[in-house]
């Protein structure tokens, strides 16, 4: 169960302790494109990210964005917000992670990934070692792989509450 367990549970992206994440070491966050900075239906980027992104990497984050999606999805997100991008990245996979560790010389200890699924997000950081944070989902839509995840899902999220590891809504950093 503890490769599915978050380090950080937080609401959104906007509502993050990215100041904390900084005193902590943290120097690059990955975060997952489809439901965590925009519903997975849409390819309109959020403005309210753009400034979300821009004060981040003015603090000194390098921003990347990490996804599952092919490249012509993230292409028009990291072009609009300026920032790296990974895509087709396998989650729960860790080739592509432990790749872009070496590529950007970065250790596992300053890196955090945020995503609304631990099946995929929480899982691939905790094999790594890096620091995870889940957020609630930005839609209910999803796309077919990710409704099987999220059935999975909801199966672990019952065990880690009934073992007082994990409740859904209770946020926590």
């Amino acid at each position: 169960m503890e490769e599915y367990m978050p380090d950080v549970y937080g609401k959104s992206i906007y509502t993050i302790d990215y100041t904390k994440l900084l005193s902590r070491g943290i120097k690059c966050l990955l975060f997952d494109l489809d439901n965590t900075i925009v519903p997975s239906h849409e390819n309109v980027p959020p403005k309210k990210a753009k400034e979300l992104f821009t004060g981040l990497k003015q603090k000194g984050f390098r921003v990347i964005i990490y996804t599952n999606s092919p490249m012509i999805r993230l292409r028009g997100f990291k072009d609009y917000f300026g920032v790296d991008g990974v895509s087709s990245a396998f989650k729960p996979f860790t080739y592509k992670l432990k790749r872009l560790l070496k590529k950007y010389n970065l250790t596992a200890s300053e890196v955090a990934i945020i995503g609304d699924q631990l099946m995929t997000d929480v899982k691939v950081g905790n094999k790594v070692g890096i620091t995870t944070v889940l957020i609630e989902p930005i839609s209910k839509k999803d796309f077919v792989l990710t409704r099987i995840n999220r059935r999975h899902e909801r199966k672990v999220m019952k065990s880690l509450r009934d073992h007082d590891l994990f409740c859904k809504g209770r946020y926590y950093d």
